[in-house]
């Protein structure tokens, strides 16, 4: 019976360490690749510390038929890092936008 105890201790603790790290890389920064390459416009250009909703334009790049939306927030949360500028050329698939998940 003390073996089936022991046993279920370390089970126990396992789940719960296993949750708790799953937890926190939840909470992480999210990458926002570009979807669309061309000049960042100033237009819509998400700054570190906004609070954004997923869907949420960051990024748009120039276009024939102007402004289109490169990246979109994917996650509700805050923007921590913003890698380009109004201006700077950028390819899809390219990481351009960070967010802090909420």
């Amino acid at each position: 019976m003390k073996k089936n105890r022991k046993w279920l201790r370390w089970t126990v603790l396992a789940l719960v360490l296993l949750l708790a790290v799953g937890t926190v890389f939840a909470a992480g920064l999210v990458d926002h690749k570009a979807v669309l390459s061309g000049r960042v416009s100033g237009q819509d250009l998400a700054s570190a510390g906004q609070d954004v909703r997923e869907g949420d334009v960051l990024v748009r790049v120039e276009t024939v038929a102007g402004a289109q939306p490169a990246v979109r927030a994917a996650v509700n949360g805050v923007v921590r890092d913003v890698l380009v500028r109004p201006g700077d050329t950028i390819q899809a698939g390219k990481v351009v936008v960070r967010v802090e998940r909420r």
